[in-house]
């Protein structure tokens, strides 16, 4: 069995397993987060399968751009696109970052004044 095959997010993208899909597109999949940092939290994760943002290359430029995009409109969608309100685009890296499920995401938080340091 690959690294994708048992990949919680792989499962979700492949509809195996249930997400409140906010958006998504070709190279997108962006879903609520199951356990919020913020009012607003969504995971935007690309459709194949790349472990995370230290294995990322110029191959994967268009993935990493879509997910960019992906994040504006999901913060547009939620309300807190734009400068008059913010958001927080994260992607954690490796075990001390937290990072628990080995697939890139980019954490889209909002809906509240965020604080220094992140928590």
């Amino acid at each position: 069995m690959s690294e994708a095959d048992d990949c919680l997010f792989c499962r979700i993208v492949a509809g195996e397993i249930p997400a409140d899909v906010v958006a998504e597109d070709e190279h997108t999949v962006a879903f609520r987060d199951i356990a919020p940092q913020a009012p607003t939290h969504v995971l935007v994760i690309p459709r194949r399968h790349i472990a995370n943002a230290a294995e990322v290359s110029a191959d994967d430029a268009d993935v990493v751009g879509a997910m960019m995009l992906a994040a504006q409109a999901v913060a547009d969608l939620e309300g807190i696109g734009g400068a008059d309100r913010g958001f927080r685009l994260v992607m954690n890296v490796g075990p001390d970052a937290l990072n628990s499920v080995p697939h890139l995401h980019l954490h889209v938080l909002g809906g509240r004044a965020m604080s220094w340091p992140p928590g």
